[in-house]
C-alpha cells in the first residue's frame, strides 16, 4: 500500500485550463511519435541485417572462390556487394534522411506542442487513463514510485 502518494506527480498532473480534447489530441500526437520511434527502430534493423548481409557476401565470394567457380565469385563481388540499395544510397544514408526529413522534424512539434498546450507536461492521457484504472489502497496499484 502507498503511504506517501495519492495520484500522479505534478508532471503528470493536468495544467489548469487544458481540456479534455486537448489532452486527448496530445496524447494522439505522443502516440503518432512513439510509433515513429519504432519505424525508425526497423530503420535501424533493416541497416544492420542489410550490413551483415554484406557483409556475409565476403564469405560467399570466397567459398565460391574456393569451390572453383570463380565467374560467380567475380559476378557476386562486382554486381551485388558494396552495392547501393536504392539509387545513390546505403542504409546510412537513408536512416540520415528519415531523421532530417521527418523524425527530427516531427519530435520538435510533438514537444512545441506539449510546451504550448501542456506546459510541457508529457504523457497526461496516460497518466489519467491509470488514475481512472487503478485500484485505490491495492498495493500493485500505486499512483507513482515511492519516494
Amino acid at each position: 500500500m502507498s503511504t506517501h502518494h495519492d495520484g500522479p506527480d505534478r508532471a503528470h498532473q493536468r495544467p489548469p485550463g487544458v481540456s479534455d480534447t486537448t489532452v486527448e489530441a496530445l496524447g494522439a500526437l505522443s502516440k503518432a511519435l512513439e510509433t515513429t520511434e519504432r519505424a525508425r527502430g526497423h530503420l535501424y534493423t533493416f541497416h544492420q541485417l542489410t550490413g551483415g548481409a554484406d557483409f556475409e557476401l565476403d564469405r560467399a565470394v570466397s567459398l565460391l572462390r574456393e569451390a572453383g567457380h570463380d565467374a560467380w565469385a567475380d559476378r557476386v563481388q562486382r554486381e551485388i556487394l558494396g552495392r547501393n540499395v536504392i539509387p545513390g544510397h546505403w542504409t546510412f544514408q537513408i536512416i540520415e534522411a528519415y531523421n532530417a526529413t521527418y523524425y527530427e522534424p516531427f519530435k520538435a512539434v510533438e514537444n512545441q506542442a506539449r510546451g504550448e498546450l501542456a506546459d510541457g507536461r508529457d504523457h497526461l492521457y496516460e497518466a489519467e487513463l491509470k488514475e481512472q484504472r487503478r485500484t485505490a489502497g491495492h498495493p500493485d496499484h500505486t499512483a507513482r514510485p515511492d519516494d
